[in-house]
C-alpha cells in the first residue's frame, strides 16, 4: 500500500472513531505498529490527529475544513484515472446524482465531455467543477455542508433526493467488505447514500483499492445493491492489498460488474 493511500485510510479510521489504537490500525492496515506510529506522527504534524497513549484521536482541524483539503492532493493520479473510468460509464442524456468525495471531484471534471447531462451534486467542490459547463444542467442538492468535507447532508438533502429520480448514481464509499457490504464513516453520509441508491435506476460505486476489505462505522447497503464498481489496479494485487482480490470476487459473485483503472 502506498504511503499516501495508507495515510488517507489511517486518517479516515481515526476520524471514524472516538479513539483508535496503534494495534487496531496495524491490524486493519496490515502494517507494523512502527509504521502506524510514523504515519500518525505525520498526520499529527498536519494537525489532523492528536496522539494519545497507545493510539490517536481526531482533532478540531477537521471540523474547520482540513479533512477534504488534506486528502485532495493524495493519490491524485489514481483518482484521475478513476474519474475518467467512471465518466466513461455515464450515458449522454442521463440524469446523474454525483456523490461527494475527493474522487468524485475528478469524475465531475470528466463529465463535461459526456454532455448533455443533468447532474445533481452532493458536493460543493463538484458544483464548482461543473458550474457554467456547456451541456451540463447543474442542480445543487440542498442541505447542510458537513464540516471538513463540504458534503451536503441532513434532512433537507434527504427530502430533496426523495423528490427526484435519477438514471445513475455515482457513489463514493468509505469501505466495501465481502461480508458486510458497503459502509461509510459518517452516519450523515451513509443516510444520503442510502437515499441516492433508492432514487436511482443504477448505481456505480467508486473507491481506490485501500477501501477494499474495510468495514466502516455505518452500513450503507449489501454488496448487490450497486450495479458497477470502479477501483484501481492495485486492488488485484494481494501483496499490497490482501483483502482486494477476495473483495472483488465477492462483488462479482453478487452480480456487480467490476472495472479496474
Amino acid at each position: 500500500m502506498g504511503v499516501a493511500n495508507r495515510l488517507d485510510l489511517t486518517l479516515r479510521l481515526v476520524q471514524g472513531s472516538d479513539r483508535v489504537s496503534v494495534s487496531e490500525l496495524s491490524h486493519r492496515l496490515g502494517v507494523s505498529e512502527m509504521t502506524v506510529r510514523r504515519d500518525l506522527d505525520a498526520l499529527e504534524r498536519q494537525g489532523l490527529v492528536r496522539r494519545v497513549h497507545g493510539g490517536a484521536v481526531a482533532t478540531k482541524a477537521r471540523e474547520e475544513g482540513a479533512g477534504f483539503t488534506a486528502r485532495e492532493p493524495w493519490q491524485a493520479a489514481t483518482k484521475e484515472r478513476l474519474g475518467a473510468a467512471v465518466a466513461a460509464l455515464v450515458e449522454p442524456g442521463s440524469r446523474v446524482l454525483l456523490d461527494a468525495g475527493t474522487t468524485t471531484v475528478h469524475v465531475a471534471e470528466r463529465l463535461a465531455a459526456r454532455a448533455p447531462l443533468t447532474v445533481a451534486v452532493l458536493s460543493l467542490q463538484a458544483a464548482m467543477c461543473l458550474a457554467d459547463r456547456p451541456g451540463i444542467d447543474l442542480l445543487i442538492v440542498g442541505g447542510r455542508s458537513r464540516p471538513g468535507e463540504r458534503s451536503l447532508v441532513g434532512p433537507l438533502a434527504l427530502r430533496t433526493l426523495e423528490s427526484l429520480a435519477f438514471d445513475c448514481f455515482v457513489m463514493s464509499i468509505g469501505g466495501v467488505h465481502a461480508e458486510h457490504g458497503w459502509s461509510e464513516f459518517s452516519l450523515d453520509d451513509a443516510a444520503v447514500k442510502r437515499a441516492g441508491l433508492a432514487q436511482s435506476a443504477r448505481t456505480i460505486a467508486v473507491a481506490d483499492a485501500t477501501k477494499l476489505g474495510v468495514r466502516a462505522f455505518s452500513r450503507v447497503a449489501a454488496l448487490g445493491a450497486v450495479d458497477g464498481f470502479v477501483t484501481d489496479t492495485d486492488a488485484e494485487d494481494p501483496r499490497t492489498h490482501p483483502n482486494g482480490p477476495r473483495t472483488l470476487q465477492a462483488l462479482r459473485e453478487a452480480g456487480v460488474r467490476t472495472h479496474v483503472a
